[in-house]
């Protein structure tokens, strides 16, 4: 026979391993990851400074004398700055001559009435408050033009609606990107540079590709 304290032990053993294990204790739920801010369009434009502007020289050779500013943003455009490479660019990078900087804000804000569900558009380099050279010092390639007022650089709009540089060609939205190359064709642009990745169409010799422009457009006005 089995002593009565044995058999007492071995049905305590049997019960402790039968028992379910003891509850882990409840947690908090871990936090969602912080999503990135999505940026949120002022309701009006920043006021602008006009004033009458000429543009001396050439712009590769020349510089700006009563220069009007691109605010830093608006509704329908971002500023985007190559030196630092940064959202936005930085105020004295962003002056051209008053017909220019009318140009730009007359066509944005054309294509962005025309597709209201696009992102703002990015508008890089200008010139300089007084023209003047604008090379590999400034940061950035530099610019071997951009030097009176005339020339400005323009974002491709992105596949993904992000309000950033495209900086491949697989991430230019190349429909919104040739509707953009078009309206400033319309607008009487000199040149249109676009990337020679990209096959953009226009009138020959007004949108010519060229190096260094798969990320960018490049507008010339007179």
């Amino acid at each position: 026979m089995v002593p009565l304290r044995r058999l007492a032990v071995a049905v305590a053993v049997l019960v402790l391993a039968a028992a379910p294990a003891a509850a882990a204790p409840l947690q908090d739920p871990a936090p969602p990851a912080p999503q990135p801010a999505v940026p949120v369009p002022p309701l009006m434009d920043p006021p602008i400074e006009w004033q009458h502007s000429i543009a001396v020289g050439l712009p590769f050779a020349g510089r700006l004398v009563g220069g009007v500013q691109l605010p830093a943003e608006g509704r329908d455009f971002f500023t985007y700055d190559w030196g630092t490479r940064q959202i936005p660019n930085r105020g004295w990078r962003r002056w051209g001559t008053d017909r220019l900087v009318h140009t730009l804000l007359d066509v944005l804000a054309s294509y962005r009435a025309a597709h209201p569900g696009a992102p703002r558009v990015g508008i890089a380099d200008l010139s300089r408050r007084h023209g003047g050279r604008f090379g590999r010092n400034f940061g950035g390639l530099g610019h071997s033009s951009h030097q009176n007022g005339l020339d400005a650089d323009v974002l491709y709009p992105r596949v993904d609606g992000a309000e950033k540089r495209a900086w491949r060609p697989g991430l230019v939205d190349r429909a919104l990107a040739q509707d953009l190359v078009d309206r400033f064709v319309a607008a009487g642009a000199v040149y249109v540079f676009t990337g020679p990745s990209l096959h953009l169409r226009g009138p020959h010799k007004v949108v010519v590709a060229l190096v260094h422009h798969d990320d960018h457009l490049h507008v010339r006005v007179r």
